[in-house]
């Protein structure tokens, strides 16, 4: 870890390094930072890096590679790092030492995990604790309220944070074990679908930052627990933009089409457009790359408001799956055959129209189709 870097707050890449010792101007750090650092890690600050990487018996070189991986800056040879730094520098090494994670992997899963929980630590700092600790009584100051909070709270939210994490982990291992290969597990045939907030850039010039935080937050909130609630995973969230995946079409269409609904109700939010294509998608750390994910994200650039476009590969898994005509002349024929030979007709949940096709960057001539509910399947 390099000397010249020993401040502490975030550098360029929005790594966070541990405080050091002094503080900003060369005095003495505060002395409620130091007590919550102290609360929060659960021990006290003993190791410099090289001491740290000693004591977990790691080399100073993979021990720099993890503890950037986990989203921190270096602190040169401040002695700010602690046991609980030493035990996850000895756990991560014995990982690889037992054969069980290469040594590329356990990087990866340090930065994974790294960039996740930074995530969730500033929400909660930024969203949460802020909020609830406002002085409670005239007079008192934040700093006398902080302190106790954090810690009535650390160990619900601790338990919290591992129950969630083990559901998760559960489902997630649900879906690789029912892939059909190992290929299948990395390379998977799925849904994906962007939804755009429209006008947001000139939203963001007539706003105030809080209504405009508020309104971002409104849309991921509602945009999660609809994907969540129809059996689809939530990609990630980008404030104007949501990326989600399925490994059903029909989900797929569904979820779309209740975001359209929903936010079309709400008087509050703006118009939306969906794009959606299917096919392979490669997975990595909980992110989809590949064409499909392009086609989807170039369809919703495309797509009229308060409008859903798929691409051809979409709407045929709809068709073959039985949830769309391939066209209305067709589902009236499958009516009209149906009531001849006394049979109920077949139930389509969505229709399909066929729009001009256009040229895409980067991925040639493409032919959107226009995804609707039909009459009466809301």
């Amino acid at each position: 870890m390099s000397v010249e870097d020993t401040g502490s707050g975030t550098d360029a890449q929005g790594r966070v390094d541990p405080p050091d010792p002094q503080g900003a101007d060369g005095g003495e750090e505060d002395p409620l930072a130091l007590r919550l650092e102290g609360l929060i890690l659960g021990a006290e600050r003993r190791y410099t890096p090289f001491q740290a990487a000693r004591s977990a018996g790691v080399s100073m070189e993979l021990a720099s590679r993890f503890w950037r991986a986990m989203g921190f800056a270096d602190i040169g040879q401040a002695k700010a790092l602690t046991e609980a730094d030493v035990l996850a520098l000895r756990r991560l090494a014995g990982l690889v030492e037992a054969g069980l994670l290469s040594e590329a992997m356990a990087v990866q899963v340090a930065r994974s995990t790294g960039q996740t929980t930074a995530r969730l630590a500033e929400w909660q700092i930024d969203s949460f604790l802020e909020g609830l600790t406002e002085p409670p009584e005239p007079g008192m100051t934040r700093t006398e309220v902080t302190y106790p909070l954090v810690e009535l709270l650390l160990p619900e939210l601790e338990e919290f944070l591992v129950y969630v994490w083990r559901r998760q982990l559960a489902a997630a291992t649900g879906r690789v074990v029912q892939a059909a290969d190992d290929e299948e597990m990395v390379d998977r045939r799925l849904a994906v679908c962007f939804a755009d907030l429209v006008g947001f850039t000139r939203l963001t010039r007539r706003m105030e930052e809080e209504e405009l935080g508020e309104l971002v937050e409104a849309f991921e909130t509602t945009a999660a627990d609809l994907v969540a609630a129809n059996g689809g995973r939530l990609i990630k969230t980008l404030g104007d933009e949501v990326l989600y995946a399925t490994d059903d079409s029909g989900v797929a269409a569904e979820i779309a089409l209740r975001l359209i609904e929903t936010m079309a109700n709400d008087e509050t939010m703006p118009e939306l457009r969906v794009g959606m294509a299917f096919g392979t998608v490669t997975t990595r750390m909980g992110d989809v790359f590949g064409s499909t994910v392009n086609l989807a994200s170039r369809l919703t650039s495309i797509a009229p408001k308060d409008a859903v476009l798929v691409d051809a590969a979409f709407a045929e898994e709809l068709v073959r799956a039985g949830e769309a005509p391939e066209s209305e002349a067709e589902a009236a024929e499958a009516a009209a055959a149906a009531e001849k030979e006394g049979e109920e007709p077949p139930t389509y949940r969505f229709a399909l129209q066929p729009m001009w096709q256009r040229p895409v960057r980067g991925l040639g001539v493409v032919q959107p189709w226009l995804l609707t509910r039909r009459p009466g399947k809301a």
